[in-house]
């Protein structure tokens, strides 16, 4: 929001990108451009992210965040739409060393370089104190009127906040699933089971406890009325789809499906999560393609069901 302030204050016309995946949305970048009158183009790169997500050049940060390599690729689509468009540059609101991984000067040299569109991309919070770009040398941007913000102090950006009349805006965040430990875990072991991935493999990653019952075989249980919901939504003919007769409890995904006795572990798992008798067998409905069938069964023991757990 500061950096369009600053490159507005010199009559030049901007354009807001954003990109979105399934591990990071828009949604903040929406909030902001809405604040500040602000057109925004919201850019899908899902599966570009999930190629250069397996092997990222840069590496990881302390999960499974690409943060340098995802930068290179937000730019570089940036960078595309800049030509589309006709436009003369690109700019962030990155600040030098605001985040020690991905905005140090050697990690916004890499990026840039490696967008494709390094003499373009233009960092007006930081510009003074960094090389000059093509669009400052060509007089499209006056560099003498950017700043020279450096570091994870930001008492400069909120006086500039108070300067602009800006309220409401966000907190420093990741804001990216990525990060989380939990979700890096799964996401590792699905790349490490699965080399073909649908899109609702991804989001299923988001929801309900994971189970890993085998190299092939992996269930979802829902903890709440909401998860099993979303489950449902995106469970498909081919999955299994498992709950217990005559009891509150989880809806529990088998993607793809299972051999007998998978399922039979499955249903234990969904009677051991509902409100069932632990001591008897309880009925559970399998619906798949269609058809359903039930499995009479005990509920799953706790410490085979707690080796599983993903």
């Amino acid at each position: 929001m500061l950096a369009v302030k600053i490159v507005q204050e010199q009559g030049i016309e901007v354009q807001g990108v954003a990109f979105e995946t399934p591990f990071f949305s828009a949604d903040r970048a929406l909030e902001a451009c809405e604040a500040i009158g602000l057109p925004l183009a919201v850019v899908d790169i899902t599966m570009e992210h999930l190629v250069m997500l397996r092997t990222p050049r840069y590496g990881y940060g302390r999960n499974m965040n690409p943060c340098i390599d995802c930068h290179i690729l937000m730019l570089k689509k940036a960078g595309e739409k800049m030509e589309s468009e006709n436009a003369d540059f690109i700019f962030t609101g990155e600040v030098l060393g605001q985040r020690p991984m991905s905005q140090g000067k050697q990690s916004l040299h890499v990026v840039a370089k490696r967008s494709g569109y390094q003499e373009y991309i233009v960092r007006p919070l930081s510009a003074g104190i960094l090389p000059e770009t093509k669009p400052e040398m060509e007089g499209k941007i006056d560099r003498r009127k950017l700043l020279d913000i450096q570091g994870r102090g930001r008492k400069r950006q909120i006086e500039l906040a108070d300067r602009y009349q800006l309220t409401g805006y966000a907190k420093p965040a990741g804001g990216c699933l990525l990060t989380d430990p939990g979700f890096a875990n799964r996401l590792r072991d699905l790349f490490s089971h699965d080399s073909d991935l649908e899109i609702r493999d991804i989001e299923l990653l988001k929801v309900g406890r994971h189970l890993r019952l085998n190299d092939k075989i992996k269930i979802i249980v829902g903890r709440k009325k909401m998860e099993n919901t979303i489950i449902e939504k995106l469970s498909q003919d081919r999955d299994i789809v498992i709950r217990a007769m005559d009891f509150p409890g989880p809806t529990v995904l088998v993607p793809y499906g299972c051999e007998k006795e998978d399922l039979q572990l499955a249903a234990g798992i969904c009677v051991l999560y509902s409100d069932a008798p632990g001591d008897v067998k309880t009925l559970a409905e399998c619906r798949t393609e269609g058809a359903i069938s039930h499995v009479d069964i005990l509920p799953a023991e706790k410490e085979v069901v707690r080796r599983l757990m993903i």
